[in-house]
């Protein structure tokens, strides 16, 4: 596991680090926060574990040590508040929506969703545990697609993977990971009727630095966060 949060020697995490877990689609946006966070915040050190949501909620079950959790999906937030590892109402603080990520170029010809059918495509999706494997079964549902599923992913990076490296035809990503792809694959926006909307809350963790994550999860949802956000192309909060 990367970014662990360092213990001291009663076991708990020291005051000047916040250890955040966060899906992966995040990545560049905790990046980016991480650094700005810094700047207002001297001293402190915000240590990144970036993964599908599911696998993030696993190792936290497992006594993983963390102070943020940062889900790509309510329903895995919900399941850790379930299991009593979050202090306090978790908030959402970002949307998203998914698009189609295809070879540069697009030799395939791939319009919309109706395309994944087709025999003679490899297509890549998350397995259904990772929310954007199951926003992107919604969605061929909602068209009335079955694709011919060319693999099961452990997170939505990997799917960004495949495709840029040829090794699958199209996959069905977040809307930010097509725009962050650009230059190496190109994105093919998929309409709002068959399209699914993610929503990513944000709790502090028990246990850990919680005036940390409390400082860091209110900077998510400032001004400056909700504009690192936009830079990425995530929707703001409704």
């Amino acid at each position: 596991m990367t970014g662990c949060g360092q213990a001291d020697a009663g076991g708990g995490h020291h005051d000047t680090t916040v250890t955040v877990f966060a899906a992966a689609s995040l990545t560049g946006v905790l990046e980016d926060a991480k650094d700005e966070f810094a700047k207002s915040h001297p001293g402190m050190e915000i240590r990144l574990n970036l993964g599908s949501s599911s696998t993030l909620l696993t190792q936290l079950r497992n006594g993983a040590p963390g102070d943020v959790f940062a889900s790509a999906d309510e329903r895995t937030m919900q399941d850790a508040a379930k299991a009593g590892l979050t202090d306090g109402e978790p908030r959402v603080f970002a949307r998203n929506t998914l698009s189609l990520l295809v070879r540069k170029g697009n030799p395939d010809k791939i319009k919309g969703l109706n395309d994944l059918s087709r025999p003679d495509l490899t297509v890549s999706l998350c397995g259904p545990q990772v929310p954007v494997g199951r926003y992107a079964r919604q969605a061929l549902a909602k068209a009335g697609v079955r694709a011919s599923d060319g693999g099961q992913e452990l997170d939505v990076k990997q799917v960004v993977s495949r495709v840029t490296m040829g090794e699958a035809d199209v996959g069905i990503v977040y809307r930010t990971d097509a725009l962050a792809a650009k230059g190496k694959a190109d994105g093919i926006a998929i309409p709002d009727a068959q399209n699914v909307e993610a929503r990513y809350p944000v709790g502090v963790l028990k246990g850990g630095n919680t005036e940390g994550a409390r400082m860091f999860t209110d900077f998510l949802l400032s001004e400056d966060g909700r504009r690192i956000l936009t830079d990425h192309g995530f929707l703001a909060p409704q």
